[in-house]
Protein backbone atom coordinates (compact mmCIF):
# COMPACT_ATOMS: atom_id res chain seq x y z
CA UNK A 1 0.00 0.00 0.00
CA UNK A 2 3.02 2.65 0.80
CA UNK A 3 4.27 2.12 -2.72
CA UNK A 4 1.42 2.49 -4.60
CA UNK A 5 0.53 5.56 -2.05
CA UNK A 6 4.28 7.05 -3.40
CA UNK A 7 3.45 6.15 -6.79
CA UNK A 8 0.35 7.78 -6.97
CA UNK A 9 1.21 11.53 -5.38
CA UNK A 10 4.20 10.85 -7.61
CA UNK A 11 2.64 10.61 -10.88
CA UNK A 12 3.45 14.00 -12.36
CA UNK A 13 6.98 13.25 -11.59
CA UNK A 14 6.66 10.24 -14.24
CA UNK A 15 4.89 12.21 -16.70
CA UNK A 16 7.79 14.70 -16.59
CA UNK A 17 10.40 12.20 -17.17
CA UNK A 18 8.29 10.42 -20.15
CA UNK A 19 8.09 14.13 -21.96
CA UNK A 20 11.59 14.83 -21.28
CA UNK A 21 10.52 18.01 -19.84
CA UNK A 22 11.15 19.32 -16.40
CA UNK A 23 10.84 22.40 -14.24
CA UNK A 24 12.48 23.33 -11.11
CA UNK A 25 11.04 25.03 -7.89
CA UNK A 26 12.47 27.61 -5.31
CA UNK A 27 11.40 25.83 -2.09
CA UNK A 28 9.78 28.66 -0.16
CA UNK A 29 10.60 28.22 3.89
CA UNK A 30 9.55 30.45 7.16
CA UNK A 31 11.72 31.64 9.89
CA UNK A 32 12.74 34.74 8.52
CA UNK A 33 15.52 34.23 5.98
CA UNK A 34 15.85 35.18 2.71
CA UNK A 35 14.51 32.19 0.46
CA UNK A 36 13.98 34.71 -2.05
CA UNK A 37 17.75 35.76 -2.62
CA UNK A 38 19.10 35.64 -5.59
CA UNK A 39 15.81 34.59 -7.25
CA UNK A 40 15.95 37.00 -10.64
CA UNK A 41 19.23 35.54 -12.42
CA UNK A 42 21.04 32.45 -10.54
CA UNK A 43 18.57 29.81 -11.47
CA UNK A 44 17.44 30.92 -15.06
CA UNK A 45 21.26 31.17 -15.75
CA UNK A 46 22.20 27.85 -14.86
CA UNK A 47 19.22 26.24 -16.70
CA UNK A 48 20.51 28.05 -19.84
CA UNK A 49 23.73 26.85 -18.91
CA UNK A 50 22.50 23.46 -18.83
CA UNK A 51 19.93 23.18 -21.69
CA UNK A 52 22.94 24.66 -23.81
CA UNK A 53 25.49 22.40 -22.48
CA UNK A 54 23.39 19.23 -21.86
CA UNK A 55 20.86 19.44 -24.31
CA UNK A 56 18.22 19.17 -21.90
CA UNK A 57 14.93 20.21 -21.41
CA UNK A 58 14.52 22.39 -18.49
CA UNK A 59 11.58 24.94 -18.48
CA UNK A 60 12.73 28.25 -18.40
CA UNK A 61 10.48 29.51 -15.89
CA UNK A 62 11.30 28.69 -12.15
CA UNK A 63 8.25 27.72 -9.70
CA UNK A 64 8.11 28.91 -6.59
CA UNK A 65 6.72 26.21 -3.65
CA UNK A 66 6.12 26.11 -0.19
CA UNK A 67 6.87 23.34 1.66
CA UNK A 68 3.92 22.04 2.92
CA UNK A 69 1.94 22.16 -0.38
CA UNK A 70 0.90 19.24 -2.51
CA UNK A 71 2.24 21.42 -5.33
CA UNK A 72 5.84 19.69 -4.24
CA UNK A 73 5.13 16.42 -5.90
CA UNK A 74 5.27 18.73 -9.14
CA UNK A 75 9.12 19.07 -9.31
CA UNK A 76 11.36 16.77 -9.30
CA UNK A 77 13.93 19.03 -8.21
CA UNK A 78 14.03 21.55 -5.56
CA UNK A 79 16.66 24.03 -4.65
CA UNK A 80 16.38 25.99 -1.50
CA UNK A 81 18.69 28.51 -0.80
CA UNK A 82 19.37 32.71 1.36
CA UNK A 83 21.35 33.62 4.21
CA UNK A 84 19.73 33.47 7.55
CA UNK A 85 17.14 31.40 9.48
CA UNK A 86 14.80 28.36 8.11
CA UNK A 87 12.30 27.26 10.10
CA UNK A 88 10.63 23.59 9.25
CA UNK A 89 6.40 23.34 10.83
CA UNK A 90 6.35 19.54 12.06
CA UNK A 91 4.22 19.18 8.55
CA UNK A 92 6.48 20.46 6.29
CA UNK A 93 8.76 18.70 7.55
CA UNK A 94 7.00 15.30 7.10
CA UNK A 95 5.47 16.66 3.81
CA UNK A 96 9.71 17.35 2.61
CA UNK A 97 10.41 13.37 4.00
CA UNK A 98 7.38 12.11 1.70
CA UNK A 99 8.37 14.18 -1.36
CA UNK A 100 12.25 12.96 -0.47
CA UNK A 101 11.38 9.52 0.09
CA UNK A 102 8.76 9.23 -2.89
CA UNK A 103 11.64 10.03 -5.92
CA UNK A 104 12.38 13.95 -5.01
CA UNK A 105 15.35 15.92 -4.60
CA UNK A 106 16.44 18.88 -2.29
CA UNK A 107 19.47 21.30 -3.38
CA UNK A 108 20.62 23.01 -0.15
CA UNK A 109 22.88 26.04 -1.49
CA UNK A 110 24.36 28.14 2.21
CA UNK A 111 24.50 31.77 0.20
CA UNK A 112 26.28 31.88 3.79
CA UNK A 113 24.70 32.65 6.91
CA UNK A 114 22.16 29.64 7.02
CA UNK A 115 24.37 27.05 8.15
CA UNK A 116 23.52 26.76 11.60
CA UNK A 117 19.69 26.56 10.96
CA UNK A 118 19.57 24.43 7.64
CA UNK A 119 21.36 21.79 9.98
CA UNK A 120 18.54 21.99 12.97
CA UNK A 121 15.86 21.77 10.29
CA UNK A 122 16.99 19.07 8.30
CA UNK A 123 17.20 16.79 11.75
CA UNK A 124 12.94 17.57 11.30
CA UNK A 125 13.10 15.88 8.14
CA UNK A 126 15.37 13.06 8.67
CA UNK A 127 15.36 13.18 12.65
CA UNK A 128 17.56 9.31 12.65
CA UNK A 129 20.08 10.70 9.77
CA UNK A 130 23.45 12.41 9.46
CA UNK A 131 24.51 14.54 7.08
CA UNK A 132 27.61 12.82 5.31
CA UNK A 133 30.16 14.28 3.46
CA UNK A 134 29.31 13.23 -0.16
CA UNK A 135 33.14 11.04 -1.43
CA UNK A 136 34.63 13.28 -4.29
CA UNK A 137 34.43 10.00 -6.41
CA UNK A 138 30.39 10.59 -6.52
CA UNK A 139 28.73 10.45 -9.68
CA UNK A 140 27.32 13.98 -8.28
CA UNK A 141 30.57 15.69 -9.05
CA UNK A 142 31.32 13.54 -12.53
CA UNK A 143 28.68 14.11 -14.86
CA UNK A 144 30.00 16.15 -18.19
CA UNK A 145 32.22 17.91 -15.47
CA UNK A 146 34.71 16.32 -13.34
CA UNK A 147 35.35 17.84 -10.05
CA UNK A 148 37.63 15.83 -8.45
CA UNK A 149 38.43 17.60 -5.61
CA UNK A 150 34.79 18.34 -4.73
CA UNK A 151 32.81 21.60 -4.91
CA UNK A 152 34.83 24.57 -6.25
CA UNK A 153 35.15 27.58 -4.37
CA UNK A 154 33.09 30.28 -5.70
CA UNK A 155 33.20 33.22 -2.67
CA UNK A 156 35.59 33.30 0.38
CA UNK A 157 33.21 34.36 2.94
CA UNK A 158 35.06 33.07 6.33
CA UNK A 159 37.96 31.17 3.81
CA UNK A 160 36.83 27.60 4.61
CA UNK A 161 36.80 24.85 2.35
CA UNK A 162 33.50 24.24 0.64
CA UNK A 163 31.77 21.07 1.75
CA UNK A 164 29.15 18.64 0.03
CA UNK A 165 27.04 17.28 2.47
CA UNK A 166 23.79 14.46 1.86
CA UNK A 167 21.67 12.79 2.86
CA UNK A 168 21.91 8.93 1.63
CA UNK A 169 18.69 7.06 1.82
CA UNK A 170 18.07 3.07 0.09
CA UNK A 171 21.04 3.85 -1.60
CA UNK A 172 19.68 7.05 -3.36
CA UNK A 173 21.17 10.61 -2.97
CA UNK A 174 18.05 12.53 -1.83
CA UNK A 175 19.47 15.62 -0.66
CA UNK A 176 22.71 17.92 -1.64
CA UNK A 177 23.84 20.33 1.23
CA UNK A 178 26.69 22.67 -0.68
CA UNK A 179 27.92 25.05 2.15
CA UNK A 180 30.96 27.98 2.30
CA UNK A 181 30.98 27.89 -1.67
CA UNK A 182 28.59 29.92 -3.01
CA UNK A 183 27.16 28.58 -6.05
CA UNK A 184 24.03 30.25 -6.40
CA UNK A 185 26.17 33.27 -6.34
CA UNK A 186 28.34 32.06 -9.50
CA UNK A 187 25.04 31.49 -11.33
CA UNK A 188 24.09 35.23 -11.16
CA UNK A 189 25.09 37.50 -13.63
CA UNK A 190 28.42 38.58 -14.14
CA UNK A 191 27.62 42.10 -13.10
CA UNK A 192 26.09 41.28 -9.42
CA UNK A 193 29.17 40.19 -7.74
CA UNK A 194 32.30 40.83 -10.47
CA UNK A 195 33.06 37.01 -10.59
CA UNK A 196 35.70 36.54 -13.03
CA UNK A 197 34.50 34.22 -16.20
CA UNK A 198 36.61 31.52 -14.94
CA UNK A 199 35.21 31.43 -11.47
CA UNK A 200 31.34 31.64 -13.02
CA UNK A 201 31.76 28.61 -15.32
CA UNK A 202 32.93 26.55 -12.34
CA UNK A 203 29.85 27.47 -10.75
CA UNK A 204 27.28 26.93 -13.46
CA UNK A 205 29.75 23.51 -14.57
CA UNK A 206 29.15 22.00 -10.81
CA UNK A 207 25.33 23.13 -11.02
CA UNK A 208 24.92 21.63 -14.39
CA UNK A 209 26.32 18.71 -12.66
CA UNK A 210 23.64 18.71 -10.16
CA UNK A 211 20.74 19.01 -12.39
CA UNK A 212 22.16 16.20 -14.50
CA UNK A 213 22.56 14.03 -12.06
CA UNK A 214 18.86 14.32 -11.44
CA UNK A 215 17.76 14.86 -14.57
CA UNK A 216 20.21 12.37 -16.77
CA UNK A 217 20.65 9.49 -14.05
CA UNK A 218 24.61 8.56 -12.74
Amino acid sequence: MRKLFFLIIFLPLIGLAQNGSYQIAILKYGGGGDWYSNLETSLPNLIEFTNKNLKTNIKKEQAIVEASSSELFDYPFLHMTGHGNVVFTNEEAENLNTYLMAGGFLHIDDNYGMDQFVRREIKKVFPNEELIEVPFNHPIYHQKYDFNNGLPKIHEHDGKTPLGLGIIKEGRLVLFYSTESDLGDGWEDPAIHNDSEVTRVKALQMGSNILSFIFLGE
